[in-house]
């Protein structure tokens, strides 16, 4: 589970959790505890936090990355995008898998995107939560 937000006050905030003991193998470490990898925020351009297939999300630092193409100019939905579309690109996906990403910049425009559809996240703003649901590379 990965959560970010923006408060009242203009700062960015992140966390991120893992799968736990049901998904670890012997030795394993996923992309939760990684900084930059499941989650990275620099309060100057962005946050944004990841899902899925760890190896592949460490691989490329996902998270960092998102929050470097915000500063960058580009916007979370963009970022997004363009991080799946790396993950896609640089796999075969014979075996098919998932990798979500969801970004906030300091706009407070939010951004998420999926290598498979079937992503969501629930957004909540002025007292109301919204479930919004990603788009996917397929």
């Amino acid at each position: 589970i990965g959560m970010i937000a923006l408060d009242k006050n203009g700062n960015l905030s992140g966390s991120c959790t893992t799968s736990g003991l049901a998904w670890k193998y012997y030795g394993r470490v996923g992309d939760s505890p990684i900084i930059g990898a499941g989650m990275y925020v620099d309060n100057k351009y962005g946050a944004a936090c990841a899902t899925g297939k760890g190896e592949s999300v460490i691989k490329m630092a996902g998270s960092f990355l998102i929050v470097e193409f915000m500063r960058q100019g580009k916007s979370p939905q963009e970022a997004c995008e363009i991080a799946v579309k790396r993950i896609v690109d640089n796999n075969k996906q014979d075996n098919r898998f998932q990798v979500a990403y969801l970004a906030i910049n300091k706009l407070g425009e939010v951004g998420s995107y999926s290598i498979e559809p079937g992503f969501s996240y629930m957004d909540y703003f002025n007292g109301e939560n919204k479930e919004i649901i990603s788009g996917s590379a397929y």
